[in-house]
């Protein structure tokens, strides 16, 4: 409606940027048994819900632009999905794993991921701190000493704590591509970098710059605080709660027919890439699978949305991965396109492992990638829309699909859309109230409805003439729409006319019984009526 979009657009791209600059709560509370919970509330839900026949309709174009990407790219091979709610419903490869043995890859096939093994890390983290065992606040020192030993730039510098080295903001300088080749280090080699004092780029919390180093700090404290080692914790606490039984650490570990072998391409030929094994790097990057058992750990994701009061099944709470879809430090692109290349600018930032992304329009995504030697991934979800898509290539540093190509497909051509959140009672009681105020203001009804700021910010006189101007020109009154609300306590309706349209956008009070305390009204004339 053209009110929601004049006042609530810039109020949401401002918000975004307002929250996610925010002080953010680091510390979980715990939970009291005896919490109240609304019984009214209805959370977001999707109408004629027809997301899986529509994605499984291009399936087979979907396996043409992966097949036209991979021979583009030169990559040997390529597996891919789609996940709809908890459900791989679209999945396929092309080209092969191992050139050598003419292998084909599979959706079975086992990819070296590469960074997105960095959410898995972050969500360890969570929850040691869910469960009492450490504070995102804590220092790093507290639980690696030799970090106390560090050489900060600044006298006014903060000491790193957990949550600089989840959102990449402790000040350490971006290490890609050296930080891949530390895989394999022993834990002793990362203990020695941090004892021999780690180059800065940057003071801490000052400004975002992406990390291996820090998240294989995570990987140290983890292991410190669990008493197991990090793979053992991530495997014991994540990958077998979600039956992600055929997800590895090492690649000697898996069946041959099954391992993906990494390459290059150079001097118009594939050369084989080392194969690096697992250590004190691998919270940055070690991870190992398919798409058939990444798939549930993007269900899992998709799982946290939308907020709602049935039980939490775990292995972490869903308010905890929501956490880790929350932006720091974002930034504005305003030079950014959308998947069409119109301009479309985007408001992007790190959450806890994870990239998020909202562009012009309002859609949000999820995402990360993973780069190694031989090796380049990705993945991707879009919480309001319950889908997740993904993709493994064995080609170095090389994106693995044509995303922007897939986007068009899925919210152009099937024009997918978003879940709704329900009109809340005390909404829908409101919207009837407002419309009857704005075209009688009785002073009944006003002592029923108005918050007593309402006539402080704009005196009865001016509110009474400018409704009175609108429906002057709109003429009489043919219909009214059902509003479309913005979350329980604000939203917006179309009052149709004559002559054009009044837009009503409201918002409610935060008191028990929510009045109305802000109102915006405004006239579009029907552009087909004669001047």
């Amino acid at each position: 409606m053209t009110i929601s979009k004049q006042h609530f657009i810039p109020f949401f791209l401002l918000s975004l940027l307002i929250s996610c600059n925010s002080p953010q709560t680091t510390d979980q509370k715990i939970d009291s048994a005896s919490k109240s919970v609304s019984t009214s509330y209805s959370p977001p839900v999707f109408s004629n819900d027809n997301r899986v026949e529509k994605i499984k309709s291009i399936a087979t174009q979907m396996q043409e632009l992966i097949e036209a990407h991979t021979l583009e790219r030169n990559i040997p091979g390529v597996a891919y999905g789609i996940v709809v709610d908890n459900e791989l419903i679209v999945a396929g490869a092309t080209g092969l794993l191992d050139i050598s043995k003419e292998l084909p890859a599979t959706i079975k096939s086992q990819f070296r991921i590469a960074s997105m093994s960095k959410s898995f890390t972050a969500m360890a983290i969570l929850n040691l701190r869910d469960e009492g065992k450490l504070s995102l606040s804590d220092p790093v020192a507290n639980y690696i000493p030799e970090m106390s030993g560090l050489e900060y730039l600044t006298s006014d510098s903060p000491v790193i704590d957990i949550e600089n080295l989840m959102t990449m903001t402790a000040g350490f300088p971006e290490d890609n591509p050296w930080g891949d080749r530390q895989l394999d280090e022993s834990d002793q080699m990362l203990l020695n970098l941090v004892e021999e004092g780690i180059a800065f780029s940057n003071p801490p919390s000052y400004t975002f710059e992406y990390s291996n180093t820090g998240y294989a700090l995570l990987g140290n404290i983890i292991s410190r605080v669990s008493g197991m080692s990090y793979q053992q914790y991530i495997t014991e606490n994540i990958l077998l709660p979600l039956e992600m039984k055929h997800t590895y650490w090492e690649y000697d570990k898996i069946p041959k027919e099954q391992l993906a072998i990494g390459y290059r391409w150079e001097d118009d030929q594939w050369k084989l890439e080392p194969m690096l094994h697992d250590g004190s790097y691998g919270a940055m990057g070690g991870l190992i699978t398919s798409i058939e058992d990444f798939s549930k750990y993007v269900s899992f994701h998709l799982s946290a949305w939308p907020p709602r009061s049935d039980t939490d099944k775990g292995p972490v709470k869903r308010s905890t991965l929501r956490e880790m879809h929350t932006p720091r430090f974002p930034n504005l692109n305003t030079e950014a396109t959308d998947f069409n290349n119109t301009p479309c600018a985007t408001v992007s930032g790190y959450g806890y492992g994870l990239g998020i992304h909202t562009n012009c329009e309002g859609l949000t995504l999820v995402r990360h990638g993973g780069a190694l030697p031989g090796f380049g991934s990705n993945y991707v979800f879009y919480p309001v829309y319950g889908i997740g898509i993904m993709a493994f290539g064995n080609l170095t540093y090389t994106a693995p699909w044509p995303l922007r190509k897939i986007e068009k497909l899925l919210f152009e051509t099937l024009e997918l859309q978003p879940r709704k959140l329900p009109i809340s009672d005390i909404l829908r009681e409101r919207q009837q109230q407002v419309e009857q105020l704005i075209q009688t203001w009785s002073p009944e009804l006003e002592k029923e409805l108005l918050a007593e700021n309402f006539f402080m910010d704009k005196s009865r006189k001016h509110r009474m003439a400018e409704a009175k101007e609108f429906f002057d020109k709109g003429g009489a009154v043919l219909s009214t729409e059902e509003i479309e609300p913005y979350n329980q306590l604000r939203g917006g309706f179309k009052i149709n006319t004559e002559k054009g349209v009044i837009d009503v956008f409201f918002t409610l009070t935060p008191e028990k019984t929510a009045k109305l305390q802000q109102l915006y009204l405004s006239f579009q004339p029907d552009k087909s009526q004669k001047k």
